[in-house]
Protein backbone atom coordinates (compact mmCIF):
# COMPACT_ATOMS: atom_id res chain seq x y z
CA UNK A 1 0.00 0.00 0.00
CA UNK A 2 1.31 3.78 -0.95
CA UNK A 3 1.97 5.72 2.31
CA UNK A 4 1.89 8.97 0.23
CA UNK A 5 0.17 10.86 3.46
CA UNK A 6 -1.94 13.76 2.37
CA UNK A 7 -0.47 16.01 4.07
CA UNK A 8 2.25 16.52 1.19
CA UNK A 9 -0.70 17.73 -0.83
CA UNK A 10 -2.33 21.63 -0.43
CA UNK A 11 -5.55 21.75 -1.04
CA UNK A 12 -8.39 24.02 -1.03
CA UNK A 13 -11.55 25.54 -3.01
CA UNK A 14 -11.78 28.47 -5.23
CA UNK A 15 -12.75 31.12 -3.43
CA UNK A 16 -14.25 31.64 0.23
CA UNK A 17 -16.94 33.88 -0.53
CA UNK A 18 -20.02 32.04 -1.34
CA UNK A 19 -22.99 32.82 1.26
CA UNK A 20 -24.62 29.79 0.61
CA UNK A 21 -21.93 28.19 2.70
CA UNK A 22 -23.28 29.69 5.47
CA UNK A 23 -25.29 27.06 7.62
CA UNK A 24 -23.40 25.11 5.42
CA UNK A 25 -19.81 25.26 6.16
CA UNK A 26 -19.75 28.56 7.53
CA UNK A 27 -21.66 28.89 11.04
CA UNK A 28 -25.15 30.16 11.10
CA UNK A 29 -24.95 33.98 11.28
CA UNK A 30 -21.09 34.42 9.71
CA UNK A 31 -20.84 37.86 8.37
CA UNK A 32 -19.21 38.09 4.87
CA UNK A 33 -16.22 39.63 6.33
CA UNK A 34 -15.71 36.75 8.87
CA UNK A 35 -15.51 34.17 5.60
CA UNK A 36 -11.53 34.06 5.16
CA UNK A 37 -10.61 33.88 8.73
CA UNK A 38 -13.83 31.14 8.99
CA UNK A 39 -11.95 29.25 6.38
CA UNK A 40 -8.84 29.11 7.15
CA UNK A 41 -9.89 26.92 10.39
CA UNK A 42 -10.47 24.27 7.99
CA UNK A 43 -8.06 24.68 5.02
CA UNK A 44 -4.51 26.09 4.64
CA UNK A 45 -4.62 27.41 1.24
CA UNK A 46 -7.01 29.12 -1.18
CA UNK A 47 -7.50 30.33 -4.87
CA UNK A 48 -8.85 33.72 -5.24
CA UNK A 49 -11.00 34.32 -7.69
CA UNK A 50 -11.55 37.99 -7.56
CA UNK A 51 -8.45 38.75 -8.84
CA UNK A 52 -9.36 37.56 -12.40
CA UNK A 53 -12.03 40.69 -12.59
CA UNK A 54 -9.74 43.34 -11.26
CA UNK A 55 -6.34 43.68 -9.46
CA UNK A 56 -6.82 44.00 -5.76
CA UNK A 57 -6.41 46.81 -3.82
CA UNK A 58 -2.60 46.94 -1.10
CA UNK A 59 -5.44 47.28 1.38
CA UNK A 60 -7.78 44.77 0.02
CA UNK A 61 -4.14 42.61 0.21
CA UNK A 62 -3.37 43.39 3.69
CA UNK A 63 -6.61 42.63 5.02
CA UNK A 64 -6.18 38.62 3.70
CA UNK A 65 -2.95 38.28 5.61
CA UNK A 66 -4.05 39.70 8.26
CA UNK A 67 -7.24 37.51 8.57
CA UNK A 68 -5.19 34.05 8.20
CA UNK A 69 -2.43 32.14 10.29
CA UNK A 70 1.03 31.77 9.68
CA UNK A 71 1.69 29.09 6.94
CA UNK A 72 -1.49 30.15 5.05
CA UNK A 73 -1.04 30.26 0.99
CA UNK A 74 -2.82 31.91 -1.33
CA UNK A 75 -3.36 31.43 -5.14
CA UNK A 76 -4.31 33.78 -7.30
CA UNK A 77 -5.96 34.00 -10.71
CA UNK A 78 -3.79 36.60 -13.05
CA UNK A 79 -6.33 39.32 -13.91
CA UNK A 80 -7.88 38.72 -17.15
CA UNK A 81 -7.18 42.23 -18.73
CA UNK A 82 -3.85 40.30 -19.09
CA UNK A 83 -4.61 37.06 -20.53
CA UNK A 84 -7.99 37.53 -21.74
CA UNK A 85 -8.47 41.44 -23.09
CA UNK A 86 -4.54 42.26 -24.01
CA UNK A 87 -4.23 38.36 -24.22
CA UNK A 88 -0.19 39.18 -23.12
CA UNK A 89 0.40 42.18 -25.38
CA UNK A 90 1.20 45.64 -24.22
CA UNK A 91 0.02 44.91 -20.46
CA UNK A 92 3.47 45.34 -18.42
CA UNK A 93 1.14 48.02 -16.22
CA UNK A 94 -1.25 45.82 -15.51
CA UNK A 95 1.05 42.92 -14.60
CA UNK A 96 3.25 45.21 -12.07
CA UNK A 97 0.24 46.37 -10.63
CA UNK A 98 -1.35 43.04 -10.01
CA UNK A 99 2.40 41.78 -8.61
CA UNK A 100 2.96 44.81 -6.22
CA UNK A 101 -0.37 43.95 -4.58
CA UNK A 102 0.27 40.44 -4.06
CA UNK A 103 3.77 41.25 -2.61
CA UNK A 104 2.12 42.19 0.15
CA UNK A 105 0.98 38.68 1.18
CA UNK A 106 5.23 38.29 2.09
CA UNK A 107 5.32 34.19 2.80
CA UNK A 108 1.90 33.91 2.14
CA UNK A 109 1.99 34.15 -1.47
CA UNK A 110 1.64 31.11 -3.54
CA UNK A 111 1.82 30.26 -7.51
CA UNK A 112 -0.27 32.86 -9.58
CA UNK A 113 -2.52 31.60 -12.75
CA UNK A 114 -2.58 32.53 -16.31
CA UNK A 115 -6.07 31.43 -16.88
CA UNK A 116 -6.46 31.49 -20.74
CA UNK A 117 -9.65 30.65 -21.86
CA UNK A 118 -10.60 28.65 -24.96
CA UNK A 119 -9.31 30.12 -28.02
CA UNK A 120 -11.10 29.45 -31.71
CA UNK A 121 -9.43 29.19 -35.09
CA UNK A 122 -9.82 32.69 -35.81
CA UNK A 123 -7.92 33.98 -32.52
CA UNK A 124 -4.59 31.08 -33.19
CA UNK A 125 -4.76 28.90 -35.96
CA UNK A 126 -3.56 26.34 -33.65
CA UNK A 127 -1.24 25.74 -30.63
CA UNK A 128 2.27 26.54 -32.83
CA UNK A 129 0.58 30.12 -33.61
CA UNK A 130 -0.16 30.43 -29.86
CA UNK A 131 3.24 29.77 -28.83
CA UNK A 132 5.03 33.33 -30.62
CA UNK A 133 2.91 35.41 -28.69
CA UNK A 134 3.58 33.44 -25.01
CA UNK A 135 7.25 32.50 -25.25
CA UNK A 136 8.44 36.93 -25.24
CA UNK A 137 5.76 37.27 -22.32
CA UNK A 138 6.83 34.55 -20.67
CA UNK A 139 10.62 35.38 -21.08
CA UNK A 140 9.74 38.63 -19.32
CA UNK A 141 7.69 37.17 -16.00
CA UNK A 142 10.22 38.44 -13.34
CA UNK A 143 11.88 35.75 -10.93
CA UNK A 144 10.60 35.01 -7.53
CA UNK A 145 7.16 34.14 -8.53
CA UNK A 146 5.81 30.42 -8.96
CA UNK A 147 3.44 30.95 -11.81
CA UNK A 148 1.12 28.52 -13.47
CA UNK A 149 -0.74 28.19 -16.63
CA UNK A 150 -3.59 26.88 -17.88
CA UNK A 151 -4.94 26.40 -21.44
CA UNK A 152 -8.55 25.20 -22.72
CA UNK A 153 -7.54 23.74 -26.25
CA UNK A 154 -6.71 20.14 -25.61
CA UNK A 155 -5.07 19.60 -28.57
CA UNK A 156 -2.01 22.25 -27.63
CA UNK A 157 -0.91 19.61 -25.03
CA UNK A 158 2.41 18.48 -26.58
CA UNK A 159 5.95 18.14 -26.08
CA UNK A 160 6.51 21.36 -27.63
CA UNK A 161 3.90 23.19 -26.16
CA UNK A 162 5.42 21.57 -22.55
CA UNK A 163 8.84 22.32 -23.17
CA UNK A 164 8.43 25.88 -23.45
CA UNK A 165 7.14 26.26 -19.90
CA UNK A 166 9.50 23.91 -18.42
CA UNK A 167 12.18 26.34 -19.95
CA UNK A 168 10.93 28.93 -17.88
CA UNK A 169 9.69 27.05 -14.89
CA UNK A 170 5.93 27.49 -15.27
CA UNK A 171 3.55 24.85 -14.47
CA UNK A 172 1.14 23.24 -16.24
CA UNK A 173 -2.55 23.25 -15.02
CA UNK A 174 -4.15 20.00 -14.72
CA UNK A 175 -8.03 20.65 -15.32
CA UNK A 176 -10.98 18.02 -14.77
CA UNK A 177 -12.67 20.48 -17.56
CA UNK A 178 -15.22 18.44 -20.21
CA UNK A 179 -12.74 20.05 -22.77
CA UNK A 180 -9.93 18.53 -21.71
CA UNK A 181 -8.34 15.09 -21.70
CA UNK A 182 -8.57 13.45 -18.67
CA UNK A 183 -5.45 13.36 -16.45
CA UNK A 184 -5.29 9.83 -16.41
CA UNK A 185 -4.95 9.70 -20.29
CA UNK A 186 -2.85 13.08 -20.57
CA UNK A 187 -0.55 11.35 -18.14
CA UNK A 188 -0.23 8.18 -20.63
CA UNK A 189 1.02 10.43 -23.56
CA UNK A 190 2.81 12.79 -21.89
CA UNK A 191 4.82 14.08 -18.76
CA UNK A 192 2.98 17.06 -17.71
CA UNK A 193 5.40 18.06 -14.76
CA UNK A 194 6.94 21.75 -16.31
CA UNK A 195 8.11 23.20 -12.54
CA UNK A 196 9.05 21.99 -9.53
CA UNK A 197 5.45 21.96 -8.70
CA UNK A 198 2.14 21.33 -9.75
CA UNK A 199 -1.35 22.68 -9.91
CA UNK A 200 -4.77 20.87 -10.37
CA UNK A 201 -8.08 22.41 -11.20
CA UNK A 202 -11.32 20.75 -10.68
CA UNK A 203 -13.81 22.73 -12.82
CA UNK A 204 -16.59 20.77 -13.31
CA UNK A 205 -18.94 21.80 -16.63
CA UNK A 206 -20.05 24.94 -15.59
CA UNK A 207 -22.90 25.59 -17.77
CA UNK A 208 -24.25 21.81 -17.36
CA UNK A 209 -24.57 22.35 -13.50
CA UNK A 210 -25.89 26.02 -13.70
CA UNK A 211 -29.07 24.69 -15.62
CA UNK A 212 -29.40 22.38 -12.72
CA UNK A 213 -28.88 24.96 -9.64
CA UNK A 214 -27.89 28.21 -9.06
CA UNK A 215 -26.74 27.36 -5.17
CA UNK A 216 -23.54 26.16 -3.89
CA UNK A 217 -24.61 24.64 -0.82
CA UNK A 218 -24.44 20.79 -1.72
CA UNK A 219 -23.34 17.90 -3.83
CA UNK A 220 -25.62 17.70 -6.38
CA UNK A 221 -23.00 15.65 -9.05
CA UNK A 222 -21.38 12.21 -8.34
CA UNK A 223 -17.92 12.70 -8.73
CA UNK A 224 -16.55 9.58 -7.33
CA UNK A 225 -15.31 8.08 -10.06
CA UNK A 226 -13.36 11.26 -11.58
CA UNK A 227 -11.56 11.50 -8.31
CA UNK A 228 -10.92 7.70 -7.94
CA UNK A 229 -8.92 8.62 -11.23
CA UNK A 230 -7.04 11.70 -9.65
CA UNK A 231 -5.84 10.23 -6.59
CA UNK A 232 -3.01 7.87 -8.53
CA UNK A 233 -2.36 10.60 -10.67
CA UNK A 234 -1.61 12.76 -7.64
CA UNK A 235 0.50 9.90 -6.15
CA UNK A 236 2.75 10.01 -8.91
CA UNK A 237 3.15 13.49 -8.27
CA UNK A 238 4.00 13.58 -4.91
CA UNK A 239 6.18 10.05 -5.71
CA UNK A 240 8.53 12.91 -7.65
CA UNK A 241 8.49 15.60 -4.55
CA UNK A 242 6.91 18.09 -6.22
CA UNK A 243 4.58 20.60 -4.17
CA UNK A 244 1.14 19.68 -5.31
CA UNK A 245 -1.31 23.11 -4.99
CA UNK A 246 -5.22 21.88 -5.85
CA UNK A 247 -8.04 23.69 -6.01
CA UNK A 248 -12.22 22.86 -6.07
CA UNK A 249 -14.36 25.22 -7.50
CA UNK A 250 -18.11 24.77 -6.50
CA UNK A 251 -19.27 23.98 -10.29
CA UNK A 252 -17.44 21.28 -9.93
CA UNK A 253 -20.21 19.05 -8.25
CA UNK A 254 -22.48 21.81 -6.32
CA UNK A 255 -20.58 22.40 -2.83
CA UNK A 256 -16.75 23.09 -3.07
CA UNK A 257 -15.35 22.00 0.86
CA UNK A 258 -18.19 18.89 0.38
CA UNK A 259 -15.70 17.93 -2.76
CA UNK A 260 -12.49 18.27 -0.15
CA UNK A 261 -13.87 16.00 1.94
CA UNK A 262 -15.01 13.55 -0.37
CA UNK A 263 -11.79 13.45 -2.32
CA UNK A 264 -10.00 12.76 1.55
CA UNK A 265 -12.22 9.80 2.31
CA UNK A 266 -10.91 8.27 -1.46
CA UNK A 267 -7.62 9.05 -0.70
CA UNK A 268 -7.99 7.41 2.89
CA UNK A 269 -9.22 4.46 1.63
CA UNK A 270 -6.40 3.64 -1.20
CA UNK A 271 -4.00 4.54 1.42
CA UNK A 272 -5.19 3.97 4.98
CA UNK A 273 -5.38 6.93 7.48
CA UNK A 274 -2.60 8.94 7.79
Amino acid sequence: MNSTPISSLRMGTSSWSSEDWVGVFYPEGTAPADFLAEYAKHFDTVEVDSTFYRSPSPSMVKNWAKRTPPGFVFAAKIPRSITHDKVMEDCEAELKEFLGAMDLLGDKLGPLLLQFPYFNKQAFASGEDFLPRLEPFLKKLPPGYSFALEVRNKGWLNERFLDVLRKRKIALALIDHPWMTPVDELMKKLDPVTADFTYIRWLGDRKGIEEKTKHWNQVIVNRQREMETWVPAIDKLLERRLRVYAYFNNHYAGFAPASIALFREIWERRHGSP
